[in-house]
């Protein structure tokens, strides 16, 4: 073996290797193992394909997500369940949100007490409007569970560019563990107990990334992306409070910092959607060109029907629904929006702790 990966190894982290799984074999899931790879840990990579993990076996690469990219480490690569959990310490999946239960409902049995399970996918269950850690909670609760999110583009990780996250779990343990794990010289992991505000924040913010993308294709300028990202946060914490979430985590980076990295970037792949959508193509159009799953597609249909039946005003989800599945014009829904009540600005004031 090369000289190279020795020294690739422990990129900042100062813990003792660990068998570790990841399961998933996209963008983001190919990253998360580069990092671990990098920390010297044992990285059991598992995917349905089994051209792709002879691929990644025989070249080091996952062309199809990550052309270019080298996987260095101890990284194996395999279509078998079973073995990949097997020894795992801790488990993360980053399985798309429409196929996350059936695969973890398949393999439940192969899953240990106390086993650390972190999910990465940032996507809401139709049935029950489920996030993927209450999937994982009823499909093996004898895990420990946790999750990942924050402003992480895979490629930029790949790329070993400078990027935070935030683990969110109720058992400490978790959280130091997954800091250790993945914390190095490029990659921050910060730690949060409101597992539901992270990750529904997380999933959230994929609707305002394809309504920034239309904004952008439009050339509506800075002020005006301003305003939809501002509006946009608000939104999300209303919508998420009123569900139980803590207003506090929407300002930090599974908040404000993920909706930032996700509205103004043309790495994300729902302003691209967006952005497409925003040039003349059809939703199908731009999904197919796409070639990889835009979760804010499925999320926004959810997330209205959720919004409507609890009676939570959130217009920008109401216009995207109308530009993407209905027949209202973008220009029509940003009249609307315009013309709507002038209300407050902040939705939530904290009381004043100093005396003046």
């Amino acid at each position: 073996m090369p000289e190279t990966n020795t020294s690739q190894k422990k990129t900042g982290s100062s813990e003792a290797a660990h068998d570790v799984a990841v399961l998933g074999g996209g963008s983001f899931g190919t990253a998360m193992a580069k990092v671990l790879g990098e920390n010297g840990h044992t990285v059991h990579f598992w995917m349905r394909d089994p051209d792709q993990a002879a691929e990644i076996e025989n070249t080091r690469v996952n062309s199809r997500y990550m052309p270019g990219v080298e996987l260095t480490g101890d990284i194996q690569p395999t279509t078998d369940m079973a073995s990949a959990i097997a020894n795992a310490e801790i488990v993360f999946v980053a399985i798309p949100s429409k196929a996350f239960r059936s695969v973890i409902s398949q393999h439940r049995s192969e899953f240990r007490d106390g086993q650390i399970v972190i999910s990465l996918t940032k996507g809401i269950e139709r049935d029950g409007f489920k996030l993927m850690s209450e999937v994982l909670q009823e499909e093996i609760p004898r895990c420990r569970i946790g999750v990942l999110s924050g402003p992480n583009l895979a490629s930029e990780i790949a790329a070993r560019d400078l990027t935070a996250t935030v683990i969110a779990a109720k058992d400490p343990d978790v959280r130091r563990t997954v800091q250790d794990l993945l914390g190095c010289s490029y990659f921050r992991v910060y730690a949060n107990v409101d597992v539901y505000g992270v990750e529904l924040a997380g999933a959230l913010k994929n609707i305002y990334a394809i309504v920034a993308g239309l904004a952008d294709a439009l050339e509506m300028g800075e002020n005006a992306r301003a305003m939809l990202m501002t509006r946009g946060l608000a939104e999300m914490s209303r919508f998420a409070v009123s569900l139980g979430a803590n207003p506090m985590t929407f300002m930090g980076l599974a908040g404000v910092g993920d909706l930032i990295v996700t509205c103004t970037s043309s790495k994300s792949r729902n302003f691209r959607v967006g952005y497409a959508v925003g040039k003349g193509k059809t939703l199908d159009e731009a999904v197919s060109e796409l070639g990889q799953v835009a979760e804010g597609i499925y999320t926004l249909e959810l997330v209205k029907e959720k919004a409507e039946g609890v009676g939570i005003y959130m217009p920008l989800v109401r216009g995207l629904f109308e530009i993407l599945y209905g027949s209202a014009s973008i220009s029509a829904v940003i009249n609307s929006l315009m013309m709507a009540v002038q209300n407050s600005d902040v939705e939530f004031i904290l009381p004043r702790t100093i005396a003046h």
